[in-house]
């Protein structure tokens, strides 16, 4: 049985018509309640619409047997008869006429109603493939598991991402950069940006009396002297975080570890000593609770938006949302 095995219709009649039920009238002014089978008026809807029990058998994907017992168990049920069989399908009878009119908006509500908690349900127990960086699977990718029962992710870079939900091999995808597309959605979720933590064992006074000063030269002089993390052996992080803040295309500092995860790096680095650029949202937690210390979040450093990717599929457009609402939220 569907959404509900009957239907309670709330129909006003103006008229001399009443709808019977085991003979005896439900009137009360001008209404009158009717439970019936919800099925009987979904065939009787489209036995309507379509003038053909065989017609209407394949739109409800029944049997035309099942078809004539339904309408013939639902003209018991009101005491009229409802249609008039042709030779090439019937005609609806004066009293279908009125039944149709009476119903049909309920009924069509109801119908709205029901594909909508379908749709939910569906998605909501779809696995989704979703694509990542690795490196804001911690901050990120985990906000999605408490949303979505089944998720398939992987992790790539931005234009890898990119081609995948492009090429419709991933459903959706997080990135950090735009793309100029017409077959792929793309919308923004939030900004990220990229800070400098340490250890709480760093004595961070004389750092924040220089950045205080904005003496650039004094900053770079100790930065340079510590003991550097990095989640790669080409420090992309610590080269943007110098060309924006430093206006150096190279910084001068070799990292004395290559963690290839920022979430992992970061654990390390609040049980050890050191120093690293990471995003602000990957950071955020261990701030919070007091794991590690904030070094520097520079105004030189600009913001990275959050982009959610996705292709064009009414089918996901629900997930879509949800994926984008989430995003949001954690990065508020």
């Amino acid at each position: 049985m569907r959404f509900s095995s009957f239907l309670i219709l709330f129909v006003q009649i103006y008229g001399e018509y009443a709808i019977s039920k085991n003979n005896l009238n439900y009137v009360c002014d001008k209404y009158i309640y009717i439970m019936v089978s919800l099925e009987w008026y979904r065939t009787f809807k489209s036995v309507y619409k379509n003038g053909n029990f065989s017609l209407a058998a394949k739109e409800l994907f029944i049997s035309q047997p099942a078809v004539s017992q339904q309408i013939g168990m639902l003209e018991a049920h009101v005491g009229y008869k409802l249609f008039n069989r042709k030779s090439k399908g019937v005609e609806p009878t004066d009293y279908a006429k009125l039944l149709n009119n009476l119903i049909i908006e309920a009924l069509d509500r109801l119908e709205n109603v029901e594909n909508g908690f379908r749709a939910k349900a569906f998605n909501a127990n779809r696995l989704i493939s979703v694509g990542i960086s690795k490196h804001l699977m911690s901050s990120l990718g985990s906000a999605l598991v408490s949303e979505f029962d089944f998720i398939d992710f992987s992790f790539h870079e931005n234009d890898t991402l990119f081609e995948l939900v492009d090429s419709k091999k991933l459903d959706f995808a997080v990135v950090t950069k735009q793309y100029d597309t017409f077959d792929t959605i793309q919308k923004k979720v939030g900004e990220i940006k990229q800070v400098i933590v340490g250890s709480n064992t760093i004595d961070a006074s004389e750092l924040r009396t220089t950045i205080k000063k904005e003496d650039f030269s004094a900053i770079e002089h100790w930065l340079n002297d510590q003991k550097w993390f990095s989640h790669n052996a080409q420090i992309p992080h610590i080269k943007l975080f110098w060309l924006h803040v430093f206006n150096k295309k190279r910084p001068s500092m070799v990292p004395n570890y290559i963690i290839p995860s920022e979430y992992e790096m970061l654990e390390i680095i609040s049980k050890n000593t050191g120093i690293a650029v990471v995003w602000d949202c990957n950071a955020k937690s261990a701030l919070a609770e007091n794991k590690i210390q904030l070094l520097w979040n520079s105004k030189q450093m600009p913001s990275t938006n959050v982009f959610v990717l996705s292709g064009k599929n009414d089918n996901l457009s629900t997930v879509f949302e949800n994926i984008q609402l989430e995003l949001k939220r954690v990065l508020a």
